[in-house]
């Protein structure tokens, strides 16, 4: 067999972990996908009408194959030369004949694929994203949405310190910021944390050396209730005025609340004299309300994105970029 590459129409989309029909769903909702065209590889779907641009990404989807196309081969090693032909940077996603993609990524370029240590700078460098569909086929891009492999980030996790697995959260949301934006909490600034119990987030904005107003009904962990940087209120966070709380850098959101909540609480912050940075966990409720979703998209200065920490949930991003 020849090695032949076969370019495809549309764009192919890979969903984050057992977020698969809500990808799908939200291809056939948001950009017209045909149910009945798509083909399945794990937990990629190839549309051959859904198109999205850099402006408008599916939420569900890690990574987006821009201009995907097959590739068939004699072999592994074939394989390999005719994607290193295209360019340097190759990312798998593999849901079957892992020992083939396998070899296939050992005569690649290497590329980091081990978890990393935070804080992490993205990389601004091109990564193509391929998956391995039959023993001498595979679907691929070169050009992708994302400069992390298959779009995911994963951290080196401490099993001991943090008060809980939301750390892990904040931490991605925090690359994610300063790839977009450009900024990244200093020494010294000053953050308001809204429902901070039991303190995740709290944890790692003290190690980053910033002075944490935290805000719950219920305390934090011990630790951080000591903690000289923290200082502590309970109380209904969302009630409070800025005025209550002073000037901050950062304010910073995970709490249970309806998304119809937040945004107006996010309106009232961005309607102070000083705005600050922001990020804001917006948690869904029931069947996904797209125009509301737009609405926190819309803010200018502002990016919703789903995190590969997040569960049933997306994240809120605003930058104060004119401070």
């Amino acid at each position: 067999m020849p090695l032949e590459k076969i370019p495809l129409t549309g764009q192919a989309f890979l969903a984050f972990e057992e977020k698969l029909n809500w990808l799908q769903d939200e291809l056939c909702t948001r950009f017209n996908a045909d149910k009945n065209s798509l083909q399945i590889f794990g937990d990629l779907i190839y549309s051959p009408a859904a198109l999205c641009t850099p402006d408008n990404l599916p939420y569900w989807a890690s990574c987006v194959m821009l201009q995907p196309f097959f590739l068939t081969f004699d072999s592994v090693g074939q394989a390999a030369a005719g994607l290193k032909e295209i360019q340097r940077n190759w990312a798998p996603y593999q849901f079957t004949l892992f020992r083939r993609a396998a070899l296939i990524q050992d005569k690649l370029p290497y590329v980091n694929l081990k978890d990393r240590a935070f804080p992490y700078q993205v990389p601004q460098s091109q990564i193509g994203l391929y998956t391995l569909t039959e023993n001498n086929k595979l679907i691929a891009s070169a050009q992708t949405t994302s400069f992390l492999p298959a779009g995911r980030i994963r951290f080196i996790e401490d099993h001991e310190n943090p008060p809980s697995r939301a750390y892990l959260k904040i931490q991605e949301a925090l690359v994610h910021f300063q790839s977009t934006f450009g900024k990244f909490p200093k020494q010294g600034e000053r953050c308001f944390e809204a429902g901070a119990c039991p303190g995740g987030w709290t944890w790692v904005l003290t190690n980053l050396g910033c002075k944490v107003f935290a805000v719950d009904r219920s305390p934090l962990a011990d630790d951080l209730m000591k903690n000289p940087l923290v200082t502590f209120l309970a109380h209904d966070a969302f009630t409070l005025k800025a005025e209550d709380i002073g000037d901050v850098d950062w304010v910073f959101s995970d709490v249970i609340c309806y998304p119809e909540r937040l945004y107006e609480w996010v309106n009232y912050w961005l309607g102070q004299k000083k705005v600050p940075n922001m990020i804001c966990t917006i948690k869904m409720q029931g069947e996904t309300d797209w125009n509301l979703i737009e609405d926190f998209a819309q803010i200018p200065d502002s990016k919703v994105l789903h995190l590969n920490y997040n569960k049933h949930e997306l994240t809120w991003m605003h930058c104060a970029c004119n401070d």
